[in-house]
């Protein structure tokens, strides 16, 4: 079976198939967990050529019932147009890490986070973990920056990614932002506050961030 594009119903076929979670289909085709929450949030999201290719490549290697499973699990969601229900039970931690040069953000490229430009480390909260670590150590593995929670700015359901985020407010401890992960994102940095909407709209970032942002309360 050939797919000439592929979509985020397709990737989520080929995780069903592979019986994978997200986590482990992640980390098999060498990508971020948040880029495979991306994919169940946004179905229709077409991502980037290389990850395209990786597709094409896991795709080539599934044995024959795994190669069954897919394409049943193809045609099911093509013909009624379902979408897994997962990204609901996804839960994020959002890194707001506050330093004397602003906030740090990093640029998400545009293909791969729907349609999410500019924003605040994340990742996905796994069973057992908290918030807090998952702030820090997703915040050192994006940007090199080390930072250190100190206290949660409540949560919600992210209006874009319909993902469960987790807002924790962190300290900066040491480093300079550096891009990490090319392939998920296109540049880190730190946002002056009194200039953070233009790189992110204030009417998109959940209120508690700012009014911490706001208040300097780190």
């Amino acid at each position: 079976m050939h797919i000439t594009h592929w979509t985020g119903r397709d990737a989520a076929a080929l995780q069903s198939a592979l019986r994978l979670t997200n986590e482990t289909f992640a980390e098999r085709l060498g990508i971020a967990v948040r880029t495979v929450a991306g994919w169940h949030a946004k179905p229709q999201l077409q991502p980037r050529m290389e990850m395209q290719q990786l597709l094409d490549e896991l795709l080539t290697r599934l044995s024959p019932t795994e190669l069954e499973r897919f394409h049943e699990r193809s045609l099911t969601e093509a013909g009624t147009g379902a979408t897994s229900s997962e990204s609901e039970a996804l839960r994020a931690a959002i890194a707001i890490v506050a330093g004397e040069k602003g906030v740090l953000v990093v640029c998400r490229r545009a293909d791969t986070a729907v349609a999410v430009h500019w924003q605040f480390p994340a990742g996905i909260i796994k069973p057992g973990a908290s918030a807090e670590r998952i702030a820090e150590r997703e915040t050192l593995a994006e940007t090199g920056v080390h930072c250190a929670a100190v206290r949660s700015l409540g949560s919600r359901i992210h209006p874009v990614t319909r993902v469960h985020c987790c807002y924790v407010l962190c300290e900066y401890l040491a480093g300079d932002p550096e891009n990490l992960d090319p392939v998920e994102n296109a540049d880190v940095l730190w946002a002056p506050i009194d200039k953070l909407s233009k790189f992110i709209p204030l009417t998109a970032i959940y209120p508690p961030v700012m009014a911490a942002l706001r208040g300097s309360e780190v």
